[in-house]
């Protein structure tokens, strides 16, 4: 079964992975808001890569 990403636990469907972290009441598009905009550049750190085989 795979691996929750918020938590360490097993997926279990509940889409909180997905939520925007700004509208709680949207489902995240990936439209980049949420990151800073201060920088001369962005970037996000990937920590783990998930393969649901």
């Amino acid at each position: 079964m795979a691996q929750c990403v918020l938590e360490e636990k097993e997926c279990i469907g509940c889409g909180e992975c997905d939520v925007c972290d700004l509208d709680p009441k949207k489902k995240c598009d990936n439209c980049g808001k949420c990151i800073e905009n201060d920088a001369d550049y962005k970037e996000i750190e990937i920590e783990e890569v998930v393969l649901n085989l």
